[in-house]
């Protein structure tokens, strides 16, 4: 008896031992829990002389910051106080194991209706950088939305100059006019979207636009330091060109991954991405005032917001305020500059050191081959449309397949196998029909709608060629998928070529995102390692393809290990 009393009196002082090891040994320790509410409530705002009532969270436009460190747990409980129907998606964090904490309506969950929380309960593991949280159903991301900063763990350093001050610049849309009632009108008369009314940088226009000189974006920045900007595309539906008058940018981080430095005067960055740069600033005050602008990048056929945000970078100390400075605007690419984005987006690299390796699946189990790009639907019997042609809506696809969101969430079904009725598992690996894709396009433009899944066995090494069509006029696609982060090991314009491109794949050094652009008229290959279970969204990040049917699920299957299994759902799941 006694010696049994003695080896638990052992035992809890082996473990008082090594809890007081760990917590002297901060990088061993587990993070902490960080608590926020979300509170989803109307708020007036005005900009271009036009007061509209928001759905914002917190009353904020754009959203509060959600800061955490790598290795915490994060629970977000948002309550939703509006009509609207709203789900939140955490762009860009991993997510492992934690599919239920996703967010994109109707994939992984149901919304949460007016009067309901839900609890979004993650851990941040293995991420540390910039992501975006934003609403995750209809146009709503146009004003939820919001930064993620996730700052290394307490010891571990950032492998770049340690700045002296950090500021995240959010790019966004404003609407004269609710952007519910914008994509409702579309997808009713079957032709493209009404545009937006203005860009902008942390929610102000800047002087280009309609009384809007006092609503600009200001920097102030203190001569002969170094800061870092957390750059991050909110925008509905357009990748956009930055730069800053007279200054270069050092590009350190992309989608939270840090990438090899490299200099540029001016970035392109789409939907749903994030760039971390560094500024240096001049050494002594200069008698200038410099502009940042920010304006699209477009490479399609239809309408889009041609106008340009502007911000000021402001240096403090400046001698005298009574003298008018010179103001130096940036120049940035022409609109269409399908030249400058292949160069740009090829400068990215992984780190891919001992401390950050880039673990790109050298071998592949799976190889998948998707057309991505536009189409069209019938129009309804005995009514005309504004789509293509009068007799047409305007449609988009993946593989010919129009994805048709279902009525439940398919995440549910899928744990209590119940999909029958609501996905079926026969997604096309390959183009139905294959054609010159980047050539002259079929006369048949008509995709078929379906709500239609990918299944991967868990650990399965993919490789996914995405492959731009000319249907309708090629376009940039920068497409997103959840849950995963992927290497870009290869792009180029024109038709993808199985036999000679694969022996020109970087399997060294390969960037790794969560969202990338698919070249106008080319194509991008990627791989990733399918080793988090769950329902997973892949889709344009361009809101207008998505609602046209640009988007497809991957279903990853359970491993064999408890950690390596789907937990069942939380108990204030919303209910469709």
């Amino acid at each position: 008896m006694e010696s049994g009393h003695r080896r638990s009196v052992d035992y809890m002082a082996t473990l008082f031992f090594g809890f007081c090891i760990l917590t002297m040994m901060p990088n061993l320790a587990a993070g902490i829990t960080r608590h926020y509410t979300f509170n989803i409530m109307h708020q007036n705002y005005t900009r271009l002389c036009t007061t509209r009532s928001l759905v914002t969270v917190n009353g904020k436009f754009p959203g509060p910051r959600l800061v955490a460190r790598e290795g915490d747990q994060v629970l977000i409980k948002v309550v939703n106080h509006v009509s609207n129907n709203i789900t939140i998606h955490w762009h860009g964090i991993r997510q492992l194991t934690s599919n239920w904490a996703d967010g994109p309506a109707y994939i992984t969950q149901c919304p949460i209706q007016t009067g309901q929380a839900y609890t979004y309960n993650f851990t941040i593991t293995g991420q540390r950088g910039t992501l975006l949280w934003h609403a995750h159903i209809s146009w709503l991301r146009s004003s939820v939305y919001g930064p993620i900063i996730i700052l290394p763990r307490k010891n571990d350093s950032y492998p770049f100059e340690k700045p002296h001050k950090e500021i995240p610049i959010l790019f966004g849309e404003w609407f004269n006019v609710d952007p519910e009632a914008v994509i409702a009108q579309a997808l009713q008369t079957g032709g493209g979207p009404n545009v937006s009314d203005a860009y902008t940088i942390n929610g102000l226009p800047g002087p280009l636009y309609n009384c809007s000189s006092k609503d600009t974006f200001k920097l102030k920045v203190k001569p002969g330091k170094t800061y870092l900007l957390r750059l991050i595309n909110a925008a509905l539906n357009d990748e956009l060109f930055f730069s800053i008058a007279n200054h270069t940018l050092k590009v350190v981080e992309a989608d939270a991954v840090y990438v090899k430095p490299f200099d540029t005067d001016v970035l392109l960055i789409t939907p749903g991405q994030t760039t971390n740069v560094l500024l240096k600033t001049k050494p002594t005050s200069p008698n200038a005032t410099f502009f940042m602008a920010a304006r699209p990048y477009f490479s399609g056929r239809g309408t889009f917001d041609n106008s340009t945000t502007l911000g000021i970078l402001e240096y403090k100390h400046q001698p005298s305020k009574s003298k008018q400075f010179p103001s130096f605007k940036p120049s940035l690419p022409p609109i269409n500059d399908t030249g400058f984005v292949a160069n740009f987006s090829s400068k990215f690299r992984s780190l891919a050191n001992a401390k950050f390796p880039a673990n790109v699946p050298q071998t592949v189990d799976r190889k998948f081959f998707f057309t991505v790009g536009l189409g069209t639907h019938p129009c309804p019997k005995n009514t005309t449309c504004q789509g293509p042609t009068n007799t047409t809506k305007f449609a988009a696809s993946i593989n010919n397949i129009s994805f048709a969101l279902p009525s439940v969430a398919m995440l549910q079904s899928y744990y209590f196998g119940q999909s029958n009725g609501v996905f079926t598992s026969d997604f096309p690996q390959n183009p139905p029909n294959p054609f010159n894709y980047t050539g002259t396009p079929p006369n048949n433009t008509m995709v078929t709608n379906a709500t239609k899944a990918l299944v991967l066995p868990f650990n399965t090494s993919v490789e996914v060629v995405l492959q731009d069509t000319s249907i309708l006029g090629a376009e940039s696609h920068p497409l997103h998928l959840h849950g995963y982060n992927f290497f870009i090991v290869g792009q180029g314009f024109g038709n993808y070529d199985p036999n000679k491109d694969p022996a020109k794949f970087n399997l060294v050094d390969p960037v790794e995102r969560n969202t990338a652009g698919v070249p106008a008229g080319g194509w991008i290959a990627f791989r990733f390692m399918a080793d988090n279970p769950g329902v997973w969204f892949m889709h344009c990040h361009l809101d207008v393809h998505t609602s046209w049917g640009l988007r497809m699920a991957w279903v990853v299957l359970d491993g064999p290990l408890p950690n390596q299994k789907l937990p069942p759902p939380p108990s204030d799941l919303p209910s469709c």
